[in-house]
């Protein structure tokens, strides 16, 4: 890939927090009831069209999801200097944050109305440091095994060239949802 795709990437980040704030998205949390019926994939298109409440850590974590489809989600994250760790690199929890929600947005696009989820393990390796030049990097997770209590994905981070800066796997536990409430 070319330079330019990284304003074609940073647009489109752009472009989905604007889609969010012009629908009504606000950040926080849903209740249950707007969740009621909806299967995991239409509570992530819900939070991605502004319908539903998004995650207040994306404006932290200065991430977004980009796409959803069926075992795959997709989140761009743009590292900024307030990610930093005291030796000057984005810190290892900015890795671990854009990785668990692709890879646990991967496991939610597979479940059906009434179920959710939690990480029970994520294993990441960090194969390169990044910074505020690195410019946007984008977290694809995609869905190994979805099981009735269990589920497993995988995701890598990479930039707009495709040079890899981090992969992961994760284990999920899957429940009802009456269960966590």
């Amino acid at each position: 890939m070319t330079k330019s795709n990284t304003v074609d990437w940073t647009a489109q980040q752009e472009a989905a927090r604007q889609r969010l704030i012009a629908r009504g998205g606000k950040p926080g949390l849903a209740r249950v009831d707007q969740l009621a019926g909806k299967s995991g994939r239409e509570i992530l298109e819900a939070m991605m069209s502004g319908e539903l409440p998004y995650p207040t850590m994306n404006e932290t974590m200065n991430m977004a999801l980009l796409e959803v489809d069926n075992g795959r989600a997709v989140f761009q994250g743009i590292p900024l200097s307030q990610h930093y760790n005291p030796l000057g690199t984005v810190h290892g929890g900015w890795f671990a944050t854009l990785l668990d929600s692709a890879l646990g947005c991967a496991v939610q696009t597979t479940l059906p109305a009434g179920r959710s989820y939690t990480t029970a393990e994520l294993s990441l390796n960090i194969v390169r440091p990044a910074s505020h030049k690195t410019g946007p990097l984008r977290a694809v997770g995609r869905i190994i095994h979805s099981g009735r209590q269990i589920a497993t994905a995988e995701a890598r981070i990479e930039d707009e060239r495709g040079k890899l800066y981090a992969h992961a796997t994760t284990t999920c536990f899957v429940f009802e949802m009456s269960a966590a409430t």
